[in-house]
């Protein structure tokens, strides 16, 4: 397969007009889905978002790669944008991109789709090729362009194979042999780049050399036993997981895949200095930040916090489920009355219990245990998992025979990073015993071990101090006064439509479940209120504004009416990324407003999760559900005004970009 059956000319843009990064992946999400070769649109975005929020894929010399494979791809594509001004891509190098090839990979991809999406991306390597491109001036001279090289490129391919072998078979035992690896999250684009730069330097340098790549398609040039018993050193350039314990005991670098497109020459001239340290098997198959930074002496408070960002998420991410499927079916237990699930109530009723007792005694009773879980599980993998589930479980149910010594969703998180870091430490310490006692170590002295110093830290250590943080925190916000309510209402309604779903999103979302753990119920109204305005806004300005949006999220727009009401702010997103400085401004103040009223009309949700459709169950307490309605409601308007105000009707926003244009070539023509 050619690329060229995949780059088409109807999927060729060869005048992008944004500047910045989210632009730039909205018009070339836009020209793949207008194509036809999308099924889902958003959630193909939020894939190559996803990607870039792990690393840019504007790799520099002017080229970046945004790419996912997502069940959100129909036919596997790839579209081509060019900006001759350059585009802020926060590319590696600092520098504006000019060409932009995004790759459309199906969740299913066949072996022929993968190798030929990853081999556009080897060709981009050729200056000479990214100056055709760039001087093409039609699409039909960038299909030309792309075939002439992908024909030379195979060509190439079939002839270093050859050298390889003649190579091989003299055995030049003068020569350095030099090991590497290479793998990217999603093993399109960046794998063989890296592959391809570390080859070509060598060849240069005159070093022998092989990569291993882990992509999409699985393990390819995989290295042997006996290679790596003969390597003189390694080179593994991933951000995804891999196999490194069969490096034990091998001089090995361990750096980003990024390095291995960008300072091939440094990694392979430390590699045959003899500058890398030896590598001790940790128990451990991936080339994490903590693995980077201490191989790579490099890393620093910005790679520290970015991997602490990374395993707290993952543990909220798995955590999300119990929370919000427990959530709504305490919501739904409500539906008989505030009480029905109280045996000693008039309103008791035996399915209600039920219903309230698996969401919250059993769903909503291990979020806490699970969130911790998983940030171990992040940190150390399998070996993390039970330590930091099982500490916290004990945040959750506390010290025996201690009033009010429960650490809840606070003492979770220290309990998963404790119980990650106690697990890696303890694999270190152990792997000098002898290789004969693997088996015993895995089964028996790390889980009894782990789960030992991980459970007395947290019996002895955290529960009772975060126990105590905890009532202090709740005595504070229920004696906070109506202002100060007010003023944290609008904090979280905010906090929740600033990114979407992002850091900040969570947090809030956390903050509010977290204290309905506490008997705490009217944060999270705010919570709630403020996730919901985004969309429901939106869908307002595109319903009473239509002509500020242009007809494809116009469409996508009425959707947010379904989204805002059972609470999923993403449905925001395409909109805040396609005009950020106009859409956040506008949902974070109507978010910020519904969030206020909320505590302003000391409205209490006893339910997480459910958007309106916790109005008709009993779930909303206090100032009631007129009022939360009336709060939301009050949101949605703000943003759908601040909308309508910020952002121009089209037909004037394309005049004055067209007097601006005119006005241009009038100065440059005097």
């Amino acid at each position: 397969m050619k690329i060229t059956d995949l780059l088409k000319r109807d999927t060729v843009l060869l005048s992008l007009s944004s500047t910045d990064k989210a632009g730039v992946i909205d018009e070339l999400v836009n020209k793949l889905d207008t194509a036809g070769r999308l099924n889902d649109r958003h959630a193909f975005k939020e894939a190559i978002e996803k990607r870039e929020s792990e690393s840019s894929t504007g790799i520099g010399e002017g080229i970046a790669i945004p790419h996912a494979k997502t069940s959100a791809v129909d036919t596997p594509a790839i579209a081509f944008g060019r900006s001759q001004e350059g585009a802020d891509y926060e590319s590696l190098d600092g520098q504006p991109a000019h060409l932009f090839f995004m790759i459309a990979a199906t969740e299913g991809a066949n072996e022929a789709h993968l190798t030929t999406l990853s081999r556009l991306s080897t060709l981009l390597m050729d200056e000479n090729f990214r100056q055709d491109l760039l001087n093409a001036e039609s699409e039909d001279e960038v299909m030309a362009a792309v075939d002439a090289k992908e024909r030379d490129k195979l060509g190439s391919d079939e002839e270093e194979a050859s050298e390889t072998s003649s190579a091989q078979a003299a055995d030049d035992s003068n020569t350095p042999r030099i090991l590497a690896v290479t793998g990217c999250p999603t093993g399109i684009a960046h794998t063989y780049m890296a592959a391809d730069a570390l080859k070509d330097k060598a060849k240069e340098l005159g070093v022998s050399i092989k990569v291993e790549t882990n992509g999409s398609g699985g393990v390819k040039n995989r290295l042997t036993s006996e290679e790596i018993a003969n390597a003189e050193a390694i080179i593994v350039a991933s951000d995804t997981k891999i196999e490194m314990d069969r490096f034990n005991g091998k001089p090995l670098l361990s750096t980003k895949v990024t390095d291995g497109i960008r300072k091939p020459e440094q990694l392979i001239n430390q590699a045959v200095n003899g500058e890398f340290s030896k590598y001790r098997g940790s128990g451990r198959s991936s080339s994490s930040d903590e693995e980077e930074s201490a191989s790579s002496g490099g890393g620093g408070a910005k790679a520290v916090g970015n991997a602490i960002y990374r395993h707290l998420m993952n543990g909220v991410s798995n955590m999300l489920p119990f929370v919000i499927g427990g959530g709504i079916l305490i919501a739904l237990s409500f539906f008989w009355g505030i009480n029905s699930a109280d045996p000693e109530s008039d309103q008791f009723n035996g399915f209600a219990q039920a219903l309230n007792a698996i969401g919250g005694q059993y769903a909503f009773g291990l979020f806490v245990a699970v969130l911790a879980g998983f940030i171990g599980m992040s940190i150390a993998d399998r070996p993390g998992f039970m330590p930091a589930m099982v500490g916290g479980f004990m945040s959750t149910q506390g010290i025996p025979g201690a009033e009010n010594a429960t650490a809840g969703f606070l003492g979770g998180i220290i309990a998963g990073f404790l119980g990650g870091y106690v697990a890696l430490s303890v694999k270190k310490a152990m792997s000098g015993l002898p290789q004969v006692l693997d088996g015993i170590k895995t089964i028996l002295f790390y889980p009894v071990i782990n789960i030992l110093i991980t459970g007395l830290l947290m019996y002895y250590v955290f529960i009772t101090p975060v126990a105590f943080l905890n009532t202090a925190l709740q005595d504070w916000i229920t004696g906070l006064g109506t202002s100060n309510l007010v003023l944290l209402g609008i904090l979280l309604g905010g906090m929740m439509a600033i990114d979407m779903g992002g850091p900040f999103n969570k947090a809030a979302f956390t903050v509010g479940v977290a204290l309905i753990g506490q008997g705490i119920y009217a944060p999270h109204a705010a919570v709630m209120a403020g996730g919901m305005v985004p969309p429901l806004g939106i869908a307002l300005a595109v319903t009473f504004f239509k002509n500020r949006f242009p007809k494809e999220q116009r469409s996508a727009g009425y959707t947010n009416y379904a989204l805002g009401s059972f609470f999923i702010t993403e449905g925001a997103i395409p909109f805040a990324a396609a005009d950020p400085l106009r859409v956040i401004p506008s949902i974070v103040t109507g978010s910020a407003v519904a969030g206020g009223l909320a505590m302003f009309f000391n409205v209490e949700l006893l339910a997480p999760h459910g958007g309106f459709l916790v109005f008709f169950l009993n779930a909303v307490q206090g100032g009631g559900v007129f009022l939360y309605f009336l709060a939301i409601l009050i949101g949605s308007l703000v943003t759908m005004v601040m909308l309508a105000i910020l952002k121009k009707p089209l037909e004037q926003s394309k005049n004055e970009v067209q007097d601006y244009k005119d006005s241009k070539e009038k100065k440059e023509a005097s």
